[in-house]
């Protein structure tokens, strides 16, 4: 009881001070974290639940799959396939070289791991989260594509991980058990397909009862919310039930619902968003208290090797080969570059992995939350600053060059309201 009333305490708190802070560039995951870690093990020992505990992961995922889910509903696939070059290159060119560069980073870093550990922890750390840089996605004095390129791809970009981070999972945890490579197609065939089942089953049905519901006038308008809030639970309980991956079932619900109900854009999921909201919130709070305070005797000068390149080069340079060839100017490349946080999704990802068991456990843990870690601080305290610069060499260079790349207009609407974001009327006709 203690623990839970200490975290939804730190949750008032930044709740109401959120707009101030978040206009000096402190973001929620880094008030969270600190406050969790200030109340956490470590000092205070106000949370003293286990990091193993079945409600810190269950919380954890859910609030994954309710931002996956609300995310995905407002993918419109003609328009990235059409209409957004940067973030389609981000996602279809710079995540699987980002997992590349992760994995011969960590080959080098640790010499002495399982290949198939060091490829489980590139596709950990491989999807962003722009919440980690909020001003960034938020601030008018960046360009409105490099907002959308940036935002666009932190929304998505964790849905498309979780095949590649599951395979991975899979091919670990058969070396650590000796399993034959029947049994790890088996498994990986099970986890995919059966998401793709539950999520289909969900959002297809949910999507044309509610369309229908709605357009006879059936749903009190109170209870319009709650109804894509119920799918994206249901295609994450189908495919557990089946034995699936319930973040497959709840992005691919995503895309079915938003196709199908007619809702694509739309406030609907606005209940859903700040449901994961609030649960992420809770999941950094827990990240610092139990997390932080476990690994810190096994970090090594490798695991914070590791954690730089992956910050730095194993981001910045598959983001330069995206865009090689469009005429994206070279502060705009190392702009984008940096600004990949790691966040809620690798911290998902991790316990997951500490619940399945893999070799070297204890360096990839180690080296996810001090990644992770390092991402909230830096990119949290950079964001301003940094905003700041690029604002004036934009400024500069689009008034010698109106037709630069980066001042081309941006129109679709941002995947993901974050915590300190006002709630808007409308989200229709948003423009990034």
């Amino acid at each position: 009881m203690v623990a839970a009333t200490t975290v939804l305490a730190i949750i008032i708190i930044w709740s109401v001070f959120s707009r101030p802070l978040d206009h000096r560039g402190i973001t929620s995951a880094l008030f969270l974290t600190a406050a969790g870690f200030v109340v956490g093990t470590s000092a205070l020992g106000w949370l003293d639940i286990s990091v193993e505990s079945a409600v810190v992961e269950r919380i954890a995922e859910v609030a994954l799959v309710l931002l996956l889910f609300s995310d995905a509903t407002r993918l419109d696939l003609r328009s990235l396939r059409r209409e957004l070059g940067w973030p389609s290159r981000l996602l279809l060119i710079g995540l699987p070289l980002t997992m590349l560069a992760g994995v011969g980073a960590g080959a080098l870093v640790f010499p002495g791991m399982a290949l198939a550990s060091v490829a489980l922890l590139a596709t950990m750390l491989a999807s962003t989260d722009a919440a980690l840089g909020q001003k960034v996605v938020t601030d008018t004095a960046v360009p409105a594509r490099v907002r959308q390129a940036l935002d666009v791809e932190s929304g998505l970009n964790d849905g498309l991980a979780v095949p590649f981070f599951l395979v991975a999972l899979e091919i670990a945890n058969a070396e650590l058990e000796t399993l034959p490579a029947w049994a790890v197609v088996g498994n990986m065939t099970v986890q995919i397909g059966w998401g793709l089942t539950g999520g289909l089953v969900a959002g297809i049905l949910g999507g044309l009862l509610f369309r229908v519901a709605d357009h006879r006038g059936w749903i009190g308008h109170e209870w319009r919310q709650v109804v894509p809030l119920a799918v994206a639970l249901v295609a994450y309980t189908i495919a557990l039930a089946l034995g699936g991956s319930g973040f497959i079932a709840a992005f691919v619900g995503g895309i079915a619902f938003g196709r199908f109900s007619g809702a694509r854009g739309s406030i609907v999921t606005l209940l859903t968003e700040e449901a994961g909201g609030f649960l992420a919130a809770v999941t950094w709070i827990g990240f610092a208290a139990l997390a932080l305070t476990l690994v810190m005797p096994y970090i090594t000068w490798q695991v914070l090797v590791y954690a730089a390149l992956s910050l730095t080069l194993v981001r910045m340079i598959p983001v330069a080969i995206a865009f090689a060839g469009q005429g994206v100017k070279r502060p705009t490349v190392a702009f984008i570059g940096w600004f990949g946080p790691r966040g809620l999704a690798s911290l998902v990802f991790a316990l997951l992995a500490l619940e399945r068991g893999v070799p070297d456990s204890e360096v990839v843990l180690t080296t996810v939350i001090v990644t992770v870690a390092l991402s909230v601080i830096l990119h949290g305290l950079t964001s301003v600053p940094l905003v700041a610069v690029y604002h004036r060499w934009y400024a500069a260079h689009s008034a010698e060059h109106p037709a630069a790349e980066e001042a081309v207009p941006a129109t679709m609407s941002r995947p993901r309201r974050r915590l300190a974001d006002p709630v808007r009327p409308d989200r229709g006709g948003e423009s990034a």
